[in-house]
């Protein structure tokens, strides 16, 4: 792991440039003169489909590829975690049939699959550790809280710092309970593969605190609610003090969040075992942390001590990047690939009218693809506060760089080959952290990255996890995934 960890950072250092290329700047920065000179002919001629190849490492190219070209990719993808499912379904998750119908209620399909997964996971940690009482971190509407408690019957404490959503998920919660009313004064039989039990989790608004301790881990939530301020949901009769254990988990912790629960198992006794999935790598602290209680990136002395490992905001953005999809994309010849392309030469124009303005974070639609460039421009422009009257849009260098749509995209490609091999930087230093204070700890790919990109989970217990893998195996054989 720690060589790993040092590989990857030899092979960014050696590609910095490229990583921490914003590609909106393609024409402003002159991007694609950047690239080494002997790729740029392969690229420039290179189809969407033999880029795609060069993605996912499936399918030859089609014309002769720089051997240097071809040893980076290679280099990324084999620093990489594996992502699991190669081969999983290229359709959208529908409708889970592994959870009770009324548990689907308000909840996308997406999101059906990733809380049943980590819902048996935290189940299979359970039974392993005899812990039947889940804190779960950032919990928002609730939906996994609900499934490990009525689903799976576990004991759950939601902590939540949005007191809307701590709101809103116990109006989710007692609209289940009245339907299970019910569905038993009639009579009505069971879900065979999920009884529901009636016993909801208990919600807390509050924020998490990684400089206290266990017992005092919450801080009022963001803004201050009316009524008592948050307090130790393990506190009282049922409380760590008692020495009852938990289970922890976060479903796309954001942010410093993950880092900030790592830090608590790794101090905390009264927390058994935990299961965390990461998200928005770019909120990650990056200055030096005082001693004792580490936050962002790095975790890990180990990779603390590594030359280069800093990674810059742009770095650890790219690293969120769904890498499946845009493979998906290339393959397809799909047109929301000329967004790219719109939004560069959208830059380019905003630049030269107002040098002042860069950078802006404009989105002018979902389905910007759909349109025409004048239209995008004319809703980027007026984003951007320019009057879209002033700007020429039919000019010859506009013309120009829209006939470089192909260079935008294949420079966008070298980018996502990047993008896991940072995440697995990312992730391994939490891995490393953990190792560091001698638990057991595992990453898992849980979740179909088709559809869940941010799906490899980091398992970790003060006991051996090898059973509980060796049984999450099993259910993925069986079909569970």
């Amino acid at each position: 792991e720690q060589r790993r960890a040092a590989d990857i950072i030899r092979l960014l250092m050696l590609y910095r440039a490229l990583l921490d290329a914003f590609v909106i700047d393609f024409f402003t920065d002159g991007l694609w003169a950047q690239l080494p000179p002997a790729w740029q002919p392969a690229l420039a001629s290179a189809t969407p489909m033999q880029l795609a190849g060069l993605l996912g490492g499936r399918g030859g190219p089609g014309a002769t590829w720089p051997l240097s070209l071809l040893a980076f990719a290679a280099a990324a993808r084999a620093l990489a975690f594996p992502r699991g499912c190669p081969g999983g379904s290229p359709h959208p998750p529908c409708q889970s049939s592994h959870l009770h119908p009324l548990l689907r209620r308000h909840i996308k399909p997406k999101k059906q699959h990733e809380i049943q997964r980590l819902g048996k996971l935290l189940q299979r940690l359970s039974q392993a550790t005899g812990c039947k009482h889940v804190v779960d971190i950032g919990a928002g509407q609730g939906h996994l809280s609900r499934f490990l408690a009525f689903g799976l019957g576990l004991s759950v404490t939601a902590v939540e710092s949005d007191g809307r959503l701590v709101g809103l998920a116990e109006h989710f919660d007692q609209e289940l309970l009245r339907e299970l009313g019910k569905t038993k004064g009639l009579g009505h039989k069971r879900h065979p593969l999920c009884p529901l039990t009636p016993q909801a989790p208990q919600h807390v608004a509050g924020r998490l605190d990684p400089a206290d301790p266990w017992g005092e881990f919450l801080l009022p939530p963001t803004p201050p609610g009316p009524g008592p301020a948050a307090r130790n949901p393990l506190g009282g009769p049922r409380g760590s003090e008692d020495g009852e254990q938990v289970l922890v988990t976060g479903l796309h912790a954001c942010g410093d969040l993950s880092p900030a629960l790592l830090c608590h198992f790794a101090r905390s006794p009264a927390v058994a075992a935990m299961a965390l999935v990461g998200c928005c790598y770019m909120k990650l602290s990056t200055a030096p942390q005082p001693p004792g209680c580490p936050l962002g990136y790095p975790l890990s002395t180990s990779v603390a001590a590594l030359p280069g490992h800093q990674l810059s905001y742009r770095a650890r953005e790219a690293a969120c990047h769904a890498l499946e999809e845009y493979e998906g994309r290339l393959r397809g010849d799909s047109p929301h690939l000329r967004a790219h392309c719109y939004r560069a030469v959208l830059e380019s124009l905003i630049r030269t009218t107002d040098p002042a303005k860069r950078h802006l974070g404009l989105q002018p639609g979902r389905k910007a693809h759909t349109l025409s460039f004048p239209q995008y421009a004319h809703l980027g422009l007026s984003l951007a506060g320019l009057d879209p009257a002033r700007v020429p849009l039919d000019s010859g260098a506009v013309g120009a760089m829209l006939e470089q749509q192909h260079k935008v995209v294949a420079f966008c490609t070298l980018g996502q080959l990047l993008a896991p091999a940072v995440e697995t930087l990312i992730l391994l230093d939490r891995l490393l952290y953990l190792r560091e204070q001698g638990f057991h700890c595992a990453l898992v790919p849980l979740f179909n990255p088709r559809f869940s990109p941010r799906n490899l989970v980091l398992v970790a217990s003060r006991t051996p996890l090898a059973a509980v893998l060796a049984r999450l195996d099993k259910d993925s054989e069986d079909g569970d995934s």
